[in-house]
């Protein structure tokens, strides 16, 4: 977020004004046509425009830095470099032709990537923080872009369709940006449907299925003894998986999936805390974490079958068939 706020203007990321000079001074000595020069004369612009991308970039190492995989850090940083690097060859090329004239299009552009940093941020918190704050959060970003682009002035008759289109795209987020802000208020606790409890009495018979809360491996070999003559299945389950909300709210909601499971007997465990019982639980069944969903037969025995991530009802009813087989 602090990174996305310099795409606004809010502060520059970029090098002193002095080295900046110095720097524009060298390449200004370097002669072109030769290979080497070349070289040097791209290195020294890569220096000096770096701000351009100074955030993204900032970003991209600091993900990396947490995942510590180098070769994905070599890819993403590759593919930023060729992403960056293409457009400008091709400018290049045709020795300036494809090149629009420099005006407050840019700005614009870099106002909308400082927007999809803030969305990817707040994407990336959703999991931590709870639904009204996530609705609150996109609602803001959406309303606050609306009115960036102009979606509440009035267009003059002969407005160019590129403003008809902006001020559409904003009208969108903007009434989006409000059913959140209203569904929010409203109590209803739903990101992608948020006005759902206005339906009146459309939802009234929805019903959830009920787990059993199991906590350790010993409660779990407690369960699956008093579970004797019935399949079972044990789905790991946390608060902040994205992936587990999708299968309690879409999946697990299926009146399809309900009926299919209404024999079955149903064992969650919520490892939202990672106990040390959690972690033996994962161990033994050789799971890194939520989501995942193992089931075992009438006798108890594990099935050689298991759901790992979000399955649609769908795809998710052609497994239960394969792991409930008679």
């Amino acid at each position: 977020m602090l990174l996305a706020l310099s795409m606004f203007g809010l502060y520059e990321l970029q090098l002193p004004t002095s080295l900046q000079s110095r720097l524009a001074s060298a390449g200004s000595r370097l002669k072109g046509g030769r290979v080497a020069g070349v070289f040097l004369m791209g290195v020294l612009s890569a220096v000096i425009v770096g701000p351009c991308v100074a955030a993204p970039l900032a970003g991209a190492l600091l993900y990396i830095g947490q995942t510590r995989d180098v070769a994905l850090g070599g890819v993403a940083l590759f593919s930023l470099a060729i992403g960056m690097g293409v457009p400008l060859l091709v400018v290049g090329a045709t020795a300036g032709t494809l090149l629009p004239k420099a005006g407050a299009w840019m700005e614009s552009v870099k106002r909308l990537f400082g927007v999809v940093m803030l969305a990817v941020a707040i994407y990336l918190v959703s999991p931590v923080i709870p639904v009204l704050v996530q609705q609150l959060l996109w609602a803001a970003l959406l309303v606050v872009s609306a009115i960036y682009l102009h979606a509440l002035d009035p267009l003059p008759t002969d407005a160019p369709g590129h403003r008809r289109l902006f001020k559409g795209v904003g009208m969108l987020a903007l009434v989006t940006g409000i059913a959140l802000l209203v569904g929010a208020l409203a109590g209803h606790r739903d990101v992608l449907q948020p006005l759902a409890g206005f339906h009146g009495t459309a939802n009234i018979d929805r019903r959830e299925l009920t787990f059993q809360p199991v906590n350790s491996l010993a409660e779990l070999e407690s369960r699956l003894a008093a579970a004797r003559g019935q399949f079972v299945m044990l789905d790991f389950w946390a608060e902040w998986c994205v992936s587990c909300k999708e299968m309690d709210r879409l999946t697990f909601a299926d009146p399809r999936v309900q009926t299919r499971l209404k024999d079955t007997v149903l064992l969650r465990a919520d490892v939202t805390v990672y106990t040390p019982e959690h972690r033996a639980m994962l161990q033994r069944f050789s799971l890194f974490g939520p989501p995942g969903i193992v089931f075992f037969d009438k006798q108890g025995r594990e099935v050689a079958f298991r759901v790992i991530g979000y399955q649609a009802p769908e795809q998710f009813l052609a497994s239960l068939d394969r792991a409930l087989a008679p």
